[in-house]
């Protein structure tokens, strides 16, 4: 085992557990965000291979919604909830980029 990985096990025992019925209220408020944060869920549930993480890409009704807070955070026309709600939307696409990384690391080790 790494040293890396005995300082992330003793970390987890000292984390936040939260109730996975009840979505976080920093996290999942929004419809789209929600529906965004399912996306990925059901790609990970069908047991995505690295080749469809890497093809993914966040529904047309998400993609919309990120251009439009995106517009409204450029003309500093947010509400406070429009800017949680980008906030969250670029954690999400944070995750993303860092499973398609691995995914690609992945893919070249198998070639």
């Amino acid at each position: 085992m790494s040293g890396n990985a005995v300082k992330i096990t003793m970390l987890i025992p000292h984390m936040k557990r939260e109730n996975l019925t009840r979505p976080s209220p920093t996290f999942i408020n929004f419809r789209a965000e929600r529906k965004s944060f399912d996306e990925i869920v059901d790609l990970f549930a069908h047991g995505a291979s690295p080749a469809r993480i890497l093809a993914f890409r966040p529904s047309d009704e998400t993609q919309a919604r990120v251009r439009e807070l995106l517009e409204r955070n450029a003309a500093d026309e947010l509400t406070e909830q429009e800017a949680a709600e980008l906030e969250c939307f670029g954690e999400v696409e944070h995750f993303m980029q860092l499973v398609k990384l691995r995914a690609r690391e992945y893919l070249k080790t198998k070639t």
